[in-house]
């Protein structure tokens, strides 16, 4: 199946004219991650991850996130553009958001920049933020793109978009 983009907004870009392989950028934007009235993290010196038809995954700087509240998880995974992830637990107040993290340790050359960087799912969490403005997580239970209203899709990750 080959999907039709959507139309283009103003001051949109579309998820389709990311470039395949993936590529790791730095990014100014403030990301901002909140639970239970908690900040998990808070930055502006995210790095961001581009992929064809899929919204961006913001890597966050470690010395921005209130290690405190992570723990490892169990289990790992294999990315083909950046190498083996490691999972992360977030626990506030007795509370444990399983597997709501993932970091590469000793990512591909490519992504040397995210190498200790921590990622988080939008979802599970009750705000996350891109310059102050409200995130929906990507489609799907697999990835962890943050779509914001400057993206047009559509987004990988329901079902049938697997082969996109």
């Amino acid at each position: 199946m080959t999907p039709r983009r959507d139309p283009v907004g103003p001051g949109q870009v579309s998820v389709w004219d990311f470039p395949r392989p993936a590529i790791a950028a730095p990014c100014d934007r403030h990301i901002r991650i909140e639970h239970r009235g908690i900040v998990v993290a808070d930055t502006s010196r995210a790095v961001r991850t581009l992929e064809t038809s899929h919204p961006p995954s913001y890597y966050l700087p470690p010395e921005d996130i209130a290690m405190d509240l992570l723990r490892p998880a169990p289990g790992r995974s294999l990315c083909e553009w950046k190498g083996q992830a490691r999972y992360w637990d977030v626990v506030i107040d007795g509370v444990v958001l399983p597997r709501v993290g993932w970091s590469y340790a000793d990512p591909t050359p490519a992504f040397r920049s995210i190498a200790g960087h921590i990622a988080f799912y939008a979802g599970p969490f009750d705000v996350c933020t891109v310059d102050g403005i409200p995130v929906q997580p990507q489609p799907g239970g697999f990835y962890g793109g943050w779509i914001t209203p400057d993206l047009a899709g559509p987004f990988k990750g329901p079902p049938g978009t697997m082969g996109w």
